[in-house]
């Protein structure tokens, strides 16, 4: 591990507004700030809105820019990364943006049943290979997972370059019922006028490989849902 990994990873201990909790243990158990985000973390009756696999933090920075009246928590594994996004709340004093570090599939351990407000998977594997279907983040192992967590009627954002992920995550809308309440598959050349104030906001916020699949030309698909 290069000194700069090992460096990011010792300053995130010292970050005031990440929790860090990688151990398989959390498969068995839950942890302490499960159902206490509010009171514990944020101080506020906030709405509460997760990025999973968050990577470095960027769609949890800008969105708690844009959004003060709701907090965010960014969510990965990957601390390295994390480091980033956290550093830069701590630096700009966003007192409504924390960081998880954790893998996804631990997420009924770290909230409890009706805490969750929204959810954004910015970017997710797809999962290319039909046999892993079932690692993709809108598929139906992960979404009961969502719903043991979310609000009823709690809004799920999809944000992709991937045409499987995209056609995917449209049929599960479809097969499971789910309230589709914005779609697009080319976000950016899109007509704005059928997005709502929201959504037309979000269109400011890019992430560093968001940014570099628009210059290879992919187009970037968006998906609004509720659940």
């Amino acid at each position: 591990m290069g000194k700069n990994k090992l460096a990011h990873f010792a300053e995130l201990k010292t970050f005031h507004n990440v929790v860090e909790a990688p151990g398989h243990e959390w498969y068995t158990q839950a942890h302490p700030v499960k159902g206490n985000w509010r009171t514990t973390v944020f101080a506020n009756s906030n709405p509460l809105v997760l990025e999973l696999g968050c990577g470095k933090g960027e769609y949890t920075v800008g969105l708690a820019r844009k959004f003060h009246g709701k907090n965010f928590i960014g969510v990965d594994i990957k601390g390295a990364r994390m480091w980033r996004g956290a550093k830069t709340t701590v630096e700009e004093n966003l007192s409504n943006a924390a960081f998880l570090r954790t893998r996804i599939d631990f997420i009924t351990a770290f909230f409890g049943a009706n805490e969750v407000d929204e959810i954004w998977l910015t970017f997710s594997d797809p999962q290319p290979l039909e046999a892993k279907a079932r690692k993709r983040l809108t598929s139906p192992l992960f979404m009961e997972r969502y719903k043991k967590i979310m609000k009823t009627g709690g809004i799920v954002h999809v944000k992709t370059d991937s045409d499987i992920l995209y056609h995917y995550t449209l049929e599960q809308i479809a097969a499971y019922g789910y309230a589709l309440l914005v779609e697009s598959n080319d976000l950016y050349h899109a007509t704005i006028s059928k997005f709502d104030a929201d959504t037309r906001e979000i269109l400011e916020i890019r992430t560093h490989y968001e940014n570099i699949f628009l210059k290879q030309g992919k187009t970037i698909k968006y998906i609004k849902f509720s659940i």
